[in-house]
């Protein structure tokens, strides 16, 4: 069985006795139950997939952790992250580094005797859990920006890059051109019936409410940018898009009350340039362009602020919601899932309310018989913001059950044992003693034991059986650089910040003190990430 020695790490006792030190590092238990696989063999067909395949040799990339958007506009746009599908591993295993040069002797307790069978497995000795580290949560806003698993993090681009206010970059979408030729031609049609005399300059003067009633929303984006900076939350850019605004903010309040701040200062922008059109209605006369133009973006600003206070996710109303919900019950989840499925709510409500309040005129028009183009209209707008709404709501519940698992995830508890080899050891005698160990990772150190490199699981498997006696491991490893050393202690985002920050198929998992603790692959961290997208709260 397996005792915690005086530094921290688990230690086996051998057969007669505790086994002597090793020269190589300090080695492990696993805390994972499940079997080993012998390493250099390929997972065999029955093992499931939870996702497409990929190539053996092709990289994987670390998680990307929970963004918090805020989307503004008529509605609010949903994050359109979405979890990777990339195939995750099927093994979790943890690392321990025996002597390069001797093969040590295991309890028969400890570990099962290697076998000469492809595809066999290793039984392994349970290890108590470790409580997880505490740590802040991360959500943010709910279900506006969801994490992917290990994959190629996208560059901050996405649109046309308008300049960086407050550091951050703002980016204009491509579908922001089509939303505005859309404005462009119905404000144009509306300005034909109170300025005739305009003529085809109409579409001129209308194209300038496009684009400043979208600088309306850029201030009302920056409202919430600025605040997050106030409150230390990196904010990775601003985009306007199809249908407004987005901030996407990196972290989460950290309390319900700056939640709440964060959330309300949007429309609270919005209301106030609303009245700073007013303001400017009052100077001018109400029959020419500019009071046209004034009265439109005072309108258009008040629709935007009272849109967004609606209390259902994912609009600010509905992080407002939370936050009260959250400040009552202490529990950021269960803010989240009552302002959810508000939103739901919220959008089945306009599904039905919006054609039919257009149809009685209640919204400021002229009453409308039932059919024709106006009504398929009418519908058809409804149906997309209800479709926005609903999905931004779903989207809050899975990100808000992520990050509730998301601390689960610990290198500590994901590490592969390993065995270290010097670079000219054949291929061969490695995986003879990392099967001896039950390790399925090989470190490449030097005379004196330092780390060098980490050999590759893919590449060990693409080595043939009858070649592997004349194929050194070095020629197979991966040198190690500085953000390939990571520290046992990392979990949650943390880990996955850490491991994005320098993407590799493996990374060196070392103590505090600099011994080594194994080799983290970031398949099992991908695998375990999928896994936690998948439990049930």
């Amino acid at each position: 069985m397996d005792e915690s020695g005086g530094s921290g790490r688990p230690q086996s006792d051998g057969a007669d006795g505790p086994r002597p030190a090793e020269p190589h590092g300090p080695h492990h238990t696993p805390g994972s139950q499940e079997p080993t696989r012998p390493i250099g063999t390929a997972e065999g067909p029955e093992r499931p997939a939870d996702g497409p395949t990929r190539r053996a040799d092709e990289p994987r990339r670390p998680a990307e952790p929970p963004r918090d958007e805020h989307t503004t506009s008529l509605t609010k746009t949903p994050g359109t992250d979405t979890p990777s599908a990339e195939t995750p591993r099927t093994e979790t295993r943890r690392a321990e580094t025996p002597s390069a040069e001797t093969p040590r002797t295991e309890s028969p307790r400890a570990e099962t005797p290697p076998t000469e069978t492809p595809h066999a497995e290793t039984p392994r000795e349970e290890r108590p859990a470790e409580p997880p580290r505490p740590r802040a949560a991360y959500s943010g806003r709910p279900g506006k920006g969801t994490p992917v698993p290990p994959k190629a993090q996208k560059g901050p681009g996405g649109g046309l890059l308008m300049g960086k206010p407050f550091g951050v970059p703002v980016y204009v979408a491509p579908s922001w051109f089509l939303v505005a030729a859309l404005i462009t031609w119905v404000f144009g049609n509306q300005l034909d019936r109170v300025l005739p005399e305009l003529g085809g300059a109409r579409y001129l003067v209308s194209l300038f409410f496009a684009v400043a009633f979208y600088a309306s929303v850029l201030v009302h984006e920056l409202a919430h940018t600025v605040a997050a900076l106030r409150f230390k939350l990196p904010v990775r850019r601003i985009q306007l898009q199809f249908f407004g605004g987005v901030s996407e903010i990196e972290k989460e309040s950290e309390t319900p009350g700056r939640e709440f701040v964060l959330a309300f200062v949007g429309p609270l922008l919005s209301l106030v340039l609303a009245g700073v059109f007013y303001a400017g209605m009052q100077a001018v006369d109400a029959g020419t362009v500019p009071g046209v133009l004034l009265a439109g973006l005072m309108i258009s600003n008040l629709i935007v602020a009272a849109f967004n206070l609606l209390p259902g996710l994912p609009l600010d109303g509905g992080r407002m919601l939370r936050a009260v919900v959250w400040k009552i019950t202490g529990k950021p989840m269960s803010g989240t899932v009552a302002a959810a499925w508000v939103g739901r709510a919220l959008a089945i409500s306009v599904l039905i309310g919006l054609p039919l309040l257009n149809q009685s005129g209640a919204l400021g028009g002229e009453a409308q018989d039932i059919g024709g183009m106006d009504t398929v209209t009418d519908a058809l707008l409804a149906a997309i913001l209800a479709a926005i709404i609903w999905t931004g709501a779903g989207n809050s519940l899975r990100m808000a059950r992520l990050r509730e698992h998301l601390p689960e995830l610990r290198a500590r508890t994901l590490t592969r044992r390993a065995v270290p080899v010097e670079s000219e050891t054949p291929l061969s005698e490695a995986l003879r003693r990392a099967n001896e160990a039950g390790a399925r990772a090989l470190v490449v150190v030097d005379t004196d034991g330092d780390p060098m490199a980490l050999v590759r699981e893919a590449a060990i498997v693409s080595v043939p059986q009858h070649r592997r006696p004349w194929v050194g491991v070095g020629g197979l490893a991966q040198d190690l650089t500085e953000g390939m050393r990571i520290s046992v202690e990392l979990a949650g985002e943390e880990l996955l910040d850490t491991l994005r920050a320098t993407p590799a198929t493996e990374y060196l998992v070392v103590e505090e003190s600099g011994e080594i603790y194994g080799v983290l692959s970031a398949a099992d961290v991908e695998r375990a990430f999928v896994k936690a997208m998948a439990r049930p709260t």
